[in-house]
């Protein structure tokens, strides 16, 4: 892993843990407490869902600290503290998987609880430095100390015996998986609380993990965790299941210590940089650089639609209304080296992330986060569903879906978006657009676009004028192109769909454009 990709993964996450943790300081001791009661009782996530109630009607106690000698960590020292692979959990056992344990430090500096789930009974993994390859750094702490900061999960993803990342649950409550033959880019987070509100956000964060012993013949592993935050804490379950998409069957209960307005469930957060529409504010080397390009919903009354993500000066929230959506996720279309030409991030290899709701989710919308950056180590993307009604203190709310990491989900009925470029027009004010899209498939078989296929395209204020549709012989898809004359406005939403015979034949490209 190199810088860009940790600071990406936990810099907003170490962030957010030490803003949720300014109300006060306990000691460790205190802040492990209510897990550690329940070490020899029957476990099930009714015991976490019980803690979880429990904690939300006591104040918020904030983690504690670990000691300066690791918080002071560099990055470079930091990275010197490697888990020893041969002391994984199930290392020995051929379960299909093995856990691996993070250290805290640097910006990482909250400790997680950690146990293990065989038979019912869960059972505290006790820290020792044994545990851990630190280099030629001089820092040790007695066993039993709490510095562990999350868990990484190995399986044969990409060859046969051999074990690679699927998994990591790392800072606050961020996570990341993969799909076979991927690296690391967007990331999950276990809930969303006042993204992008002036105020600020709030970041929870996961105290405990509990990691149920797979079977052997198991294709899933599944993971307990509970949530904490001065405003909620929550019981999450993951299911995981490796694969050339990854998925992981989600269940969460919140429980409410006071009113939350702001709520986003299943949020995703991502980096995007620039590509050819931005290319020109930036002195890179590359010709792209992006975790991910898009965001894609799939409405209930079967639209999809993609909006490219943007780096824009100045905020950007955007709403998209929708009564129970099929799904939504930030996604990287673009998986072409050629696009990138950058050898050591890779970003052809990002994963797209999708969330499916398992029933629906009603009175509410997907909601995306655009933050001006200035560098590709800062995630400035977020996107969560929001739902409308007020979670009150003392209130509940228990909800499940599925979320997958792989390549980017989408209709293949429906011709998709490619690329978006943008330039001058015929004169200076005016610009122009060009969108292009591939084929959509009927029995595995692309379809011809040809001259019956209508360019649909407006505009929420200017005026858009000389629309051109057509074949593309070079691609083999169909090519929109439109001028857009913005008179004086400072913004105006775009919308382009193809049409055939009346009905729609495309995803639906929506672009917000800013003078």
């Amino acid at each position: 892993m190199n810088r860009r990709e940790f600071s990406v993964a936990l810099g907003a996450a170490a962030l957010g843990a030490a803003g949720a943790g300014q109300k006060g300081l306990i000691s460790t001791a205190a802040a492990q407490e209510a897990p550690a009661k329940n070490n020899n009782s029957h476990f099930s996530r009714r015991t976490v869902v019980d803690l979880a109630k429990d904690m939300a009607k006591k104040p918020f106690q904030a983690p504690a600290q670990i000691p300066a000698s690791f918080s002071s960590l560099s990055y470079d020292d930091y990275r010197k503290i490697r888990f020893r692979k041969d002391k994984a959990l199930w290392a020995d056992k051929d379960l299909g998987f093995t856990v691996e344990l993070l250290h805290t430090g640097f910006v990482v500096r909250t400790p997680v609880q950690i146990y293990t789930v065989e038979n019912g009974i869960a059972q505290p993994v006790i820290y020792s430095s044994e545990l851990f390859d630190f280099g030629d750094l001089d820092v040790r702490a007695p066993d039993g100390t709490a510095l562990f900061s999350g868990i990484r999960i190995n399986a044969p993803i990409n060859v046969l015996h051999q074990y690679d990342e699927v998994m990591v649950f790392q800072g606050a409550s961020y996570f990341r998986g993969l799909g076979a033959n991927q690296n690391y880019g967007i990331s999950a987070r276990g809930l969303a609380i006042d993204t992008g509100e002036p105020t600020g956000e709030e970041f929870p964060f996961f105290r405990s993990f509990w990691i149920e012993t797979p079977r052997a013949d198991s294709k899933t592993i599944t993971v307990h965790a509970l949530l904490d935050s001065p405003s909620v804490t929550g019981a999450f379950t993951f299911v995981i299941r490796p694969g050339a998409t990854t998925v992981s069957d989600v269940t969460a209960s919140l429980f409410a210590r006071t009113d939350i307005t702001h709520l986003g469930l299943a949020p995703l957060t991502s980096m995007y940089f620039f590509d050819a529409r931005e290319r020109g504010r930036f002195d890179d080397f590359r010709p792209a650089v992006h975790d991910s390009d898009t965001l894609a919903i799939a409405r209930g009354n079967d639209e999809w639609i993609m909006r490219p993500l943007a780096n824009p000066k100045t905020l950007q929230i955007s709403a998209f209304a929708e009564d129970a959506p099929i799904g939504f996720g930030l996604q990287q279309r673009e998986t072409d080296y050629e696009t990138y030409k950058d050898l050591e991030s890779r970003f052809e290899l990002r994963p797209s992330a999708w969330v499916q709701p398992k029933s629906p989710w009603r009175n509410g919308h997907v909601e995306l986060v655009e933050i001006p950056t200035n560098s590709e180590t800062n995630d400035n993307i977020v996107a969560f569903w929001r739902p409308r009604a007020t979670l009150k203190a003392g209130g509940n709310l228990t909800y499940s879906y599925w979320l997958s990491f792989g390549p980017p989900v989408t209709n293949i009925r429906l011709a998709r978006v490619l690329e978006t470029r943008i330039g001058m027009a015929s004169t200076r004010k005016r610009r122009k657009f060009v969108v292009e899209f591939d084929a959509p498939l009927e029995d595995g078989v692309p379809v011809y676009l040809g001259s019956d296929v209508e360019p649909r395209v407006s505009a929420s204020a200017g005026r858009i004028d000389n629309v051109v549709g057509r074949h593309n012989p070079m691609t083999g898809g169909y090519q929109v192109s439109f001028e857009m004359d913005p008179a004086d406005v400072e913004l105006s939403e775009l919308r382009l769909v193809l049409a055939h015979k009346g009905q729609p034949i495309s995803e639906t490209w929506l672009y917000r454009w800013t003078a």
